[in-house]
């Protein structure tokens, strides 16, 4: 594949105005000094402030730019200079990329004994690749296809210290609270323990992380009268305990007895810190024996059987904590059907285009995506599964969705289109991103990419720009209505009583001084 030309405005709108300024005079005065394609990998050396070139690497496809990496210590948002030097001389000297052969290539060069001579002389260069080259061969030897059963562990946990942390964590959250700082001094903390209980359920231990989360609750259930005489909260930490421990009890196997006790403390302490652990509760009735679950994940009960019943509100929590465990077990097939009965969608279609059944997600979604997210999630995996047309058919349907991730949404959306040469969504796309978001970079975007279908267009886009009345617009109406000498505009824009920027009062002061000096 061909490294595809980036547009400018792309470049631009990814990027700072000084990064792309920066990048424009490191490509003018030629610091890109290597450019190598391997594949659908691009890399160069940009020559820059400290002796040793830094490195750009671009992953591309069929679209565009799919990430970019640099040596460079920068970390202000967007692409750095020298990612932006890189990609602009690889569009003014398309030539002076040298095609070189991928990994894949190299290797089929070689015989086994080459092979491993090389692996060798690599090992011998950089010792530390003996762990990574151990943990391959282990796995690439395993005979089982499937996650090998995890080994119990052989002595149980030691909570002391985990009782000990949560003590020092509450107490030393109280002397802020006496002397009059944040809230909640304890959540952080807390939370920190929270998660080391999750990662052992993550690795099949839930044994262990029930022993860590009893632990954390008991200790704070008996200082929780303590934190609420001083007027403390913990933000959150209910419900952030309530999920560990659905998916501690779901990755534990406990008989009988052990399961009407946790029951019964379970409740007490829901009753102590006045908190819903209803879902936990549920996954200890239901386990994973619940016929009514058998019956999903079996495959032979519908969506609409079974929503016909009242279920709880965390229902769908509950299943994506399911599908979190059954994805860890390599349980495809019930994975798949639970996702489709709890009415996970975002779950079901990306699954299913991953495992290979593109035209069975693409046709779903026509009907079943109903957010962003969604069709973000399903068009990215497309992507990323090498079916760009697939991946743009469900991004521009998703942009008929609304909600907080549209604007980026629609910037990813236009760029990818602008990828594949589809002009008409690329504008479809970067409307949206400018109704969601308006900028004067975006709107000087639009301008350049309609080319002569401007003046057909700009009517619309400075009407949605009049519509826009939040004040985080403000600027960009300021900007736009300047630049196209639209001043009665600019005027009114200032005028508003709640305008907070009163640097954009002069701004538009100057502009108009001889045009309406009153």
């Amino acid at each position: 594949m061909q490294f595809p030309s980036i547009s400018e405005g792309v470049i631009r709108q990814n990027s700072t105005e000084n990064s792309f300024n920066r990048g424009k005079d490191y490509d003018r005065t030629g610091s890109v000094i290597d450019l190598v394609q391997r594949g659908t990998l691009l890399q160069a050396e940009v020559e820059g402030t400290e002796v040793k070139p830094y490195r750009v690497t671009v992953e591309f496809d069929a679209g565009g730019v799919s990430a970019a990496h640099c040596t460079c210590p920068y970390d202000y948002g967007g692409w750095c200079k020298h990612t932006v030097a890189t990609l602009l001389t690889c569009n003014r000297q398309p030539d002076r990329i040298e095609a070189r052969p991928t990994l894949a290539q190299l290797l089929d060069r070689l015989n086994p004994v080459q092979t491993q001579r090389l692996v060798q002389e690599l090992v011998a260069a950089q010792p530390e690749l003996i762990e990574t080259v151990d943990r391959q061969v282990q796995l690439m030897t395993n005979a089982a296809p499937t996650k090998p059963a995890r080994k119990p562990r052989r002595s149980p946990i030691d909570v002391t210290p985990i009782r000990r942390q949560v003590r020092q964590i509450i107490r030393e959250g109280i002397r802020e609270l006496e002397d009059g700082y944040e809230d909640d001094p304890f959540g952080e903390g807390l939370l920190e323990l929270v998660d080391r209980a999750r990662s052992f359920s993550e690795t099949g231990d839930g044994e262990s992380a029930i022993a860590i989360l009893e632990a954390i609750t008991q200790s704070y259930a008996e200082e929780w009268d303590e934190i609420s005489n001083y007027g403390g909260d913990v933000y959150g930490i209910n419900d952030e305990l309530n999920e560990a421990w659905t998916e501690a009890i779901l990755s534990a196997e406990l008989d009988e007895s052990q399961i009407t006790d946790l029951q019964g403390t379970i409740v007490n302490w829901q009753d102590e810190l006045g908190a819903d652990f209803g879902m936990s509760l549920a996954a200890l009735e239901q386990r994973w024996t619940d016929p009514t679950l058998q019956e999903i994940l079996a495959g032979t009960l519908s969506e609409a059987e079974f929503w016909l019943e009242d279920h709880p509100d965390f229902t769908q929590d509950l299943a994506l904590i399911r599908l979190q465990i059954l994805d860890r077990q390599d349980r495809e097939t019930e994975y798949l059907n639970l996702a489709r009965v709890a009415g996970l969608t975002q779950q079901y279609l990306t699954r299913l285009a991953e495992s290979g059944e593109i035209e069975t997600a693409v046709e779903l979604a026509k009907t079943e995506i109903s957010a962003i997210e969604e069709a973000s999630a399903l068009a990215k995996t497309l992507r990323e599964s090498d079916h760009p047309e697939e991946a743009l058919e469900i991004a521009e349907q998703g942009l008929a969705f609304s909600g907080n991730g549209l604007y980026d949404f629609a910037i990813w959306t236009g760029e990818f289109a602008e990828g594949l040469n589809n002009r008409e969504i690329a504008l479809q796309a970067y409307q949206a991103a400018f109704s969601a978001r308006p900028s004067f970079k975006l709107y000087q975007g639009l301008g350049t990419l309609a080319d002569k279908a401007w003046k057909r267009l700009k009517p619309a886009v400075l009407k949605t720009l009049r519509q826009a009345n939040e004040w985080s617009s403000n600027e960009a109406r300021v900007n736009i209505f300047l630049y196209e000498n639209l001043l009665d505009d600019a005027i009114s824009t200032v005028s508003n009583r709640y305008i907070y920027n009163i640097g954009l009062v002069y701004q538009v002061m100057d502009a108009v001084i001889n045009y309406q000096p009153d």
